[in-house]
């Protein structure tokens, strides 16, 4: 099994209830692949601005599975809320 870590960078006027509704879809597209842990880190203030967005809401998900299909990439980019995402293999 491959250890996977998707790091997420949502709008940070999203309630709550979205940020999960965002996270909870974005679990559900990954399919057989399991999640170990998810750690929100709140919002931070970005380097630069980003869709005319100053700061962001950083959500960190831990994977485990096989291999993450490249449509899994494409839905979160074409996600309007998600801002920035980066997707390594940690091992």
């Amino acid at each position: 099994m491959r250890l996977y870590e998707l790091v997420l960078v949502l709008k940070t006027k999203l309630t709550d209830a979205d940020r999960k509704k965002i996270i909870e879809s974005i679990k559900g597209w990954l399919g057989d692949v399991k999640l170990t842990k998810q750690e929100d880190m709140g919002q931070k203030p970005l380097a630069y601005p980003i869709k005319k967005e100053v700061a962001g809401y950083y959500a960190v998900l831990h994977l485990e599975g096989e291999t993450i299909s490249s449509e899994v990439e494409r839905r979160i980019i074409q996600s309007e809320d998600v801002l920035r995402h980066l997707l390594i293999r940690t091992k």
